[in-house]
């Protein structure tokens, strides 16, 4: 299986903003955009000369590097997109936050999408009573995600958990029990991503 295997705080410092890789130590003094808020890199500290395509182009990594989607698997995303009805930007967002490692995330069961993925692929979460071990599937509507009988990762789990302050309102987690229930696909307001959808739709349309 493709990953990124790049240093995660560089990506962040490369975007210039917390894209939160790193679980708990983004919100330590420890983070990469706290102590050194510049790019990285010897010209890091330099002026750039912003163009639109550099805007639209930052945006598309950055939103690539936030949910952590190699560019080949973003591509197919936005393909898709286009094919659905609707707005496009909108169900891009959509089929990437309906991802089960991002899902783990917003649930507040991973610390960051890289733990999601280890967990999902060392087969600890089950959908609907069947083990699912592939990050980038697609959780439906009334999907029940639970973790597996004797699972090893409880505590680390439990620990995650103690990062999340609220749960979007198209998932419904109980936090005790390690389980959790798909209401519905989110919609635009409800995605907390930062990011300008419209700009890569700007981008793949030249």
């Amino acid at each position: 299986m493709a990953r990124d295997t790049s240093p995660q705080c560089k990506q962040c410092r490369r975007e210039g903003q917390k894209l939160f890789l790193k679980g708990e130590r983004c919100f330590t003094d420890k983070c990469g955009v706290e102590r050194r808020s510049y790019p990285p890199g010897e010209h890091g500290r330099g002026r750039l000369r912003q163009s639109e395509y550099r805007l639209q182009l930052r945006e598309k990594q950055k939103t690539r590097r936030y949910y952590q989607v190699l560019e080949k698997q973003f591509r197919a995303y936005y393909e898709k997109a286009s094919r659905q009805d609707g707005v496009t930007g909108e169900n891009l967002l959509r089929l990437l936050e309906s991802r089960f490692d991002n899902v783990l995330v917003r649930l507040g069961f991973a610390a960051s999408r890289r733990q999601a993925r280890q967990l999902i692929t060392h087969g600890h979460w089950m959908i609907n009573g069947r083990r699912v071990d592939i990050p980038s599937y697609q959780v439906r509507p009334e999907d029940i995600i639970s973790i597996k009988a004797g699972s090893g990762a409880t505590e680390t789990i439990q620990r995650a958990t103690e990062l999340v302050s609220t749960v979007p309102a198209w998932l419904q987690a109980d936090h005790d029990a390690l389980t959790a229930k798909v209401l519905r696909l989110p919609e635009r307001s409800e995605i907390s991503a930062p990011v300008q959808e419209q700009l890569i739709v700007e981008l793949y349309s030249k």
